[in-house]
């Protein structure tokens, strides 16, 4: 669930909002109550009872709180899956854990990519411009670019009465991520391409040219 969600849906119903983290091979992992969410809609929340969240670098190395890494899962019972030494199993996922112990999902450690030596996560980038108040909902996702290997294009769903533009998305992007993490091209589209489940098929999204015209 994305933070600009988790807003929409408390402006509109009130802090009764709960959120579940979880994946096919370890279960539920965090638990958002409304106070969580009303604070930061971005968290997933506070690991469940018996769980311990971790967060490694690419060598193992245990990680201070707000540093992003990938998320391991160590439980008391036995996990089938991914699992290291020290019985903690791989989500697959990258985050960070904040000062309060809460979980923050950023990306997919597989959908990484290297835009001018700088590690990027798309969903990083996607979540931020879903909290815009201008817009519904987002996608982002890595092209190839003969300068930099990769880059990031950004397709954007805007409420009904927006006249935001790509300009105005890129600085916000700037705003609040590192320079490296502004999508080059962004693209305005009615909605975004979804599979039976619900899920954004981003090998269907448009290419730039062929999407809405920011209005005048």
């Amino acid at each position: 669930m994305t933070a600009g969600l988790a807003n929409r849906f408390q402006e509109e119903f009130g802090e009764i909002l709960f959120n579940v983290y979880g994946s096919t091979e370890v279960g539920g992992i965090a638990y958002a109550v409304p106070a969580d969410l009303y604070d930061e809609p971005a968290t997933a929340g506070m690991p469940l009872r018996g769980t311990e969240v971790v967060v490694l670098d690419s060598t193992g190395r245990r990680l201070a709180a707000g540093a992003t890494g990938n998320v391991f899962v160590r439980r008391r019972w036995r996990i089938y899956g991914r699992t290291r030494n020290g019985g903690i199993t791989s989500t697959g996922d990258v985050g960070y854990l904040d000062s309060h112990g809460r979980l923050f999902i950023t990306g997919r450690s597989d959908e990484m990519i290297v835009s001018g030596g700088e590690n990027v996560y798309p969903s990083e980038v996607e979540k931020l411009i879903a909290r815009h108040p201008e817009v519904i909902e987002a996608a982002v996702s890595g092209v190839s670019d003969p300068e930099f290997g990769q880059r990031l294009n950004a397709w954007v769903v805007r409420r009904e009465d927006s006249s935001l533009t790509a300009a105005e998305v890129q600085m916000y992007v700037r705003a609040n991520l590192a320079r490296y993490k502004v999508p080059r091209d962004i693209a305005f589209v009615n909605s975004l391409p979804r599979n039976s489940a619900g899920k954004v098929v981003k090998r269907l999204l448009p290419t730039p040219e062929y999407a809405l015209d920011p209005p005048p």
